[in-house]
């Protein structure tokens, strides 16, 4: 077993040099415990997932905190939220950097609870599964076909598991423990259905009028599912971007998922074979650059500064990334063999937009050979690490 360097690593041991506490986020699975207990070795570790020490720090907050006068590692902290409450204190009276680590695999439930107890006093990043680079650093290089079926999460790689089992079991698990801790499901089947659906659109336009009429369900409980999908890290949705521009732009975002595996899986694919013949092979390739592209900030313990590009008259681009005022569109095409059609999308953004691109354009795709054309750098999917690098 493999134990990957995480691009994130330099970044929290710097925040933890900076602030009494450093709040982890991201999907359960992608990293979080193994990083921790890594970077923070020294420090005592606490899981309140399991069921004794989640007891003792909900009925006892401060005799469980007194346990730890030089701090810890508090894994899945969504478990104990009221205990955030009886940090605050403790940190602004202890006046120590790097104290307490604090962990979980909710967005919403644990950043309400740590903004509004530790305003100021934590640092909040978030941990995705595997990068691509993670993965090129550790393993031997997999294929495009291999990326979108087996997906990025750490256990997959690792353990060298059976994607379709894996991911079968990881589904299963949210379903039946996570999404419980959040809100009552009634009808979990539709809800699995639900999903799947959200899987047969990624890279499109989130349609949740749409979604709700071929799910069964009212346009209420389809709005609530998606806010419950973004919360658990199983879907995020990419704005569009409009500067003050006189054209009508698309004003619907875009919907993705963080784990492209997962995806795949939710979409019936069982071996890998099956990707090259998939209809929505394109939406997952692109779904993989997005992702990837979205990891690149968040090792960063930077914000998401992505989105996309559309007018009513249809004219597109898949990415823009926003640094300041400058933009740099990148347009995400599966296909081998690099076309006139390829830059066309990006010819009009850059009519559009042109005092706004000095760093010009990218094109990913999924062919081998790396390119300079005029104002538009060609990279395949494995160049994306380095396109990024040099936007920032």
């Amino acid at each position: 077993m493999a134990l990957v360097d995480r691009k994130i690593e330099s970044v929290i041991r710097k925040l933890a040099a900076s602030y009494p506490v450093v709040t982890l986020t991201g999907p359960r699975q992608s990293g979080k415990t193994t990083l921790c207990r890594k970077v923070f070795s020294h420090k005592p570790y606490a899981n309140l997932e399991a069921p004794d020490i989640r007891q003792f720090a909900v009925e006892d907050p401060r005799g469980f905190l007194a346990q730890y006068p030089d701090g810890a590692v508090l894994d899945e902290i969504q478990r104990a939220p009221d205990l955030v409450s009886y940090l605050q204190p403790l940190v602004d009276e202890d006046q120590r950097d790097g104290l307490y680590i604090l962990t979980g695999s909710q967005q919403f439930e644990v950043t309400n609870t740590i903004n509004q107890s530790l305003a100021g006093r934590t640092a909040l990043v978030k941990l995705l599964p595997f990068s691509l680079t993670e993965i090129q650093s550790s393993y031997p290089l997999p294929t495009i076909d291999q990326l979108l079926y087996q997906g990025f999460y750490p256990r997959l790689w690792d353990k060298q598991l059976d994607p379709t089992q894996a991911m079968g079991d990881y589904f299963q698990t949210y379903i039946e423990r996570d999404l419980r801790q959040l809100v009552t499901i009634k009808n979990l089947n539709l809800f699995q259905r639900f999903v799947q659906l959200c899987a047969g659109r990624i890279g499109q336009l989130l349609n949740v009028s749409s979604l709700a009429n071929d799910a069964g369900v009212s346009h209420t409980t389809a709005g609530n599912w998606i806010t419950l999908l973004e919360a658990s890290y199983i879907i995020f949705q990419l704005q569009p971007y409009y500067r003050n521009v006189s054209r009508r732009l698309i004003k619907s975002p875009k919907l993705y998922f963080y784990d492209v595996g997962l995806a795949a899986f939710l979409l019936g694919i069982e071996k890998e074979k099956q990707i090259s013949r998939d209809p929505l092979r394109g939406n997952l390739f692109e779904n993989l650059v997005v992702s990837e592209a979205l990891k690149h900030r968040f090792n960063q313990g930077r914000q998401s500064n992505l989105y996309f590009y559309r007018d009513s008259k249809g004219n597109e681009v898949d990415l823009v990334i926003v640094n300041g005022s400058d933009l740099f569109p990148i347009e995400i095409k599966s296909g081998m063999t690099i076309t006139r059609d390829y830059f066309k999308g990006l010819r009009h953004f850059s009519n559009v937009f042109g005092n706004s691109i000095p760093r010009g354009s990218g094109l990913v795709y999924g062919g081998g050979e790396v390119q300079q054309r005029t104002d538009v750098a060609i990279v395949p999917v494995y160049g994306l690490q380095e396109l990024l690098d040099k936007i920032d």
